[in-house]
């Protein structure tokens, strides 16, 4: 299973999908799905400025649970996800995850469950800043 996850990490510096999709690179595999989280301009109906994410210390042992459940499908032949903390802007990668897998419709469905326990299990937070001077704190799991 460690050779299949290629890629995990939380940092601060700006996101590549073309690192993740170089990690998941299999000559194995007939399909990739990759998703992109970007930070978006509004929620609440209310104009966003920025947003800010952080992450508990233990959130790396989070992401590699999460990752070795993805992985207990042995369709599955590559996996990666990063995610960013700090300070980031509108229209910034927040998360990329990506799975390469023996057909794309092991790809689509691992992708999928991949972001959705991320978010779920993976303790990271989001502070949302508004135009209007107000805020606010979401946790992701």
């Amino acid at each position: 299973m460690a050779e299949t996850i290629r890629l995990l990490d939380i940092r601060e510096t700006a996101l590549s999908s073309d690192e993740v999709l170089a990690a998941i690179a299999d000559p194995s595999a007939g399909g990739t799905a990759l998703f992109i989280g970007t930070v978006r301009n509004h929620d609440h109906d209310q104009p966003v400025d920025e947003l800010r994410y952080e992450a508990h210390p233990e959130a790396m042992k989070h992401l590699r649970t999460v990752a070795e459940r993805v992985c207990e499908n042995p369709a599955v032949t590559a996996l990666a996800a990063v995610h960013r903390t700090g300070v980031l802007a509108i229209g910034d990668a927040a998360v990329i995850v990506a799975v390469a897998a023996a057909h794309r419709d092991v790809a689509f469905a691992a992708c999928r469950q991949l972001i959705d326990d991320l978010k779920a299990e993976v303790p990271i937070w989001k502070h949302q800043h508004f135009a209007d001077g107000t805020s606010e704190w979401v946790g992701a799991c």
